[in-house]
């Protein structure tokens, strides 16, 4: 692992990428932590503030309770709500940044090369953080160049939810709907989609567009971006292959728009969800919604797999948080030991009984937690209790998909290639572009932005 120190250059582009705002630049403090010692077993003091986390729930407050014992006499100072990434950059470039962090993963390759957030080498041997433990695709997430720039904390997968008694009615299973067959697929969207008077009844598949391109395109064969995170693959034609094909599934149920408006109004987090109701077959999705449809509809007629590739392999599209530390932050052993605390074995074990035993007391099952360390996720797999069919084959499908997870690296211009892939999907989404226009017009633009964005990182070092 090496030692890098970035020079810090102007936010601005990432700023008005991620916001739609005027950004601001990174112009004091610089891309290092103050000469700060780290020793797991020295006494701290002070404050810590941490921006973007909130303890909202038992296993927020349960493992922030821990890390501020890990913490001794530090007071821990948080500030209410989401990351605000223009409020964060504006506070780096004025000298006043947080201690401490909370990031989706995804952003943390851009602050890292642009100065925002320091390397971990020195914070991760001496607080003795134990990376191996982590999940392989979450750490990649915050390894730029080589080098660690983030902590990861929780994981996200997906799985292929579908309602049984609309697959049944059409005589079909779920083997039909976990992509491992693209006709079978569309055949099986053809099957379930209901429409009456123009306008949609039943939505067959949704193939949940735009936000799972990399997960169609990687079951396609193809990355969106090489390994080491220079080279744009976005118009390649497996890439292009897997758009055309996710997009016939709105095709095929009167656009995108119709299916997407129809899907807005359902009460997705409450008891009138789509699977409750009857009114959506099957689409992949995050693996909380599992624990959101036990908690609502414990009734309803689910059936659950993994999203699968053309060969039959389980793979799953990794994304979550992290906790990094800014440039010029005030108290960087602080928070160090703070990230170290917060994404242990131990925190997350003080997490999954504050859940079980809330669980418990609900008559509910426990169905689980996905972290981003791999040994917390064994530990809490091994706390999970039976809920019965279909929660126990869902929670057995969570668990295989975490272990098939892959992730878009870490690069320096991680805003500005989202931007662009998103920005090709909604255009044929959107019938304004062919699926090989986009997609060759996303690539010059996000081609363009790596090539800039690795030049300068490489000339400031």
């Amino acid at each position: 692992m090496r030692t890098r120190r970035h020079r810090p250059v102007a936010l601005t582009a990432l700023t008005a990428i991620a916001l739609g705002t005027a950004g601001c630049a990174v112009g004091t403090g610089g891309a290092d932590d103050g000469g700060a010692e780290y020793d797991s077993g020295a006494e701290l003091t002070g404050t810590l503030s941490v921006m973007g986390f909130s303890g909202v729930d038992e296993v927020a407050t349960s493992r922030l309770d821990y890390a501020k014992e890990q913490l001794g006499d530090v007071e821990v100072k948080l500030a209410e709500g989401e990351l605000d990434l223009q409020q964060f950059l504006s506070a780096v470039a004025t000298g006043s940044p947080p201690d401490v962090v909370y990031a989706n993963r995804d952003q943390i390759g851009s602050l890292a090369a642009r100065g925002a957030v320091v390397p971990l080498e020195n914070c991760i041997e001496g607080e003795s953080i134990p990376t191996g433990d982590y999940v392989p695709s979450a750490l990649a997430q915050v390894t730029l160049d080589g080098t660690v720039y983030g902590i990861p904390e929780f994981n996200s997968v997906q799985l292929t939810m579908a309602n049984a008694e609309l697959l049944d009615a059409a005589g079909l299973t779920v083997e039909d709907v976990n992509g491992s067959d693209w006709d079978a697929m569309s055949a099986a969207n053809e099957a379930l989609v209901k429409q009456s008077g123009g306008g949609l009844e039943v939505i067959g598949v949704d193939s949940k567009l735009p936000e799972f391109l990399p997960l169609w395109a990687k079951a396609n064969g193809v990355d969106l971006i090489s390994e080491d995170g220079r080279t744009a693959q976005l118009d390649d034609p497996g890439v292009v292959e897997a758009l055309e094909w996710a997009v016939s599934i709105y095709d095929a149920q009167g656009g995108f728009s119709a299916v997407k408006a129809y899907r807005d109004s359902a009460d997705f987090f409450g008891e009138g969800n789509q699977f409750a109701t009857g009114v959506l077959g099957a689409m992949p999705m995050e693996q909380w919604y599992v624990n959101v449809l036990n908690d609502v509809s414990p009734d309803a007629p689910l059936v659950f797999d993994t999203v699968r590739d053309s060969s039959g392999e389980t793979l799953a599209y990794a994304a979550g948080s992290a906790w990094a530390i800014p440039s010029g932050a005030e108290n960087p052993e602080a928070a160090c030991r703070f990230a170290r605390a917060m994404t242990s074995v131990d925190a997350w074990e003080a997490a999954a009984n504050a859940r079980l035993e809330a669980r418990e007391a609900e008559g509910k099952p426990f169905t689980g937690i996905l972290t981003g360390n791999a040994e917390a996720d064994a530990m809490i797999r091994d706390m999970t209790t039976s809920g019965g069919e279909p929660w126990d084959t869902a929670v057995a499908k969570m668990y295989e998909a975490n272990d098939a997870t892959f992730s878009l690296p870490a690069n320096p211009a991680d805003a500005e290639f989202r931007t662009a892939m998103f920005d090709a999907v909604n255009a044929v989404l959107n019938g304004q572009a062919t699926p090989e226009e986009a997609l060759g017009t996303a690539q010059e633009k996000a081609q363009k932005a790596l090539d800039e964005a690795w030049a300068d990182l490489e000339e400031g070092d």
